[in-house]
């Protein structure tokens, strides 16, 4: 079983920058593809980033290409989403999740495991 922590979470302002982390349980991420979704209150959940299990391969939504960056540190266990530029539409509970040998689909379905979320709001 993995168990996924995300943290960074909080309230900025348009244009303010957060990192968010994904620290996951136990010494076995170094073999996992991860992600992360959100979802807005009244909306489905999203994808909004995705790295493979290599590190070598990386997928952004395209309303956040240019302003998110998504890596891992295979040695903490842990992925990150770099958030830069945000908007009021960024706004959002943000989700981790993780598949062994995952690709950094941008398919929930494709996920084994879960995070429980941190919440991101950007206002003015």
């Amino acid at each position: 079983q993995v168990r996924l922590v995300e943290s960074g979470g909080g309230s900025v302002q348009p244009g303010d920058s957060l990192r968010l982390s994904c620290a996951a349980s136990g010494n076995i991420f170094r073999n996992y593809g991860a992600a992360w979704f959100r979802q807005a209150p009244g909306r489905e959940r999203e994808f909004v980033s995705g790295i493979d299990w290599t590190g070598r391969f990386l997928k952004y939504a395209d309303s956040v290409k240019g302003r998110f960056t998504i890596s891992r540190d295979d040695d903490r266990g842990t992925a990150y989403l770099q958030m830069n530029s945000l908007k009021t539409e960024d706004t959002a509970v943000y989700y981790c999740a993780t598949a062994l040998s995952g690709r950094g689909s941008a398919q929930g379905s494709d996920y084994n495991y879960w995070g429980q979320g941190t919440q991101v709001t950007v206002s003015s």
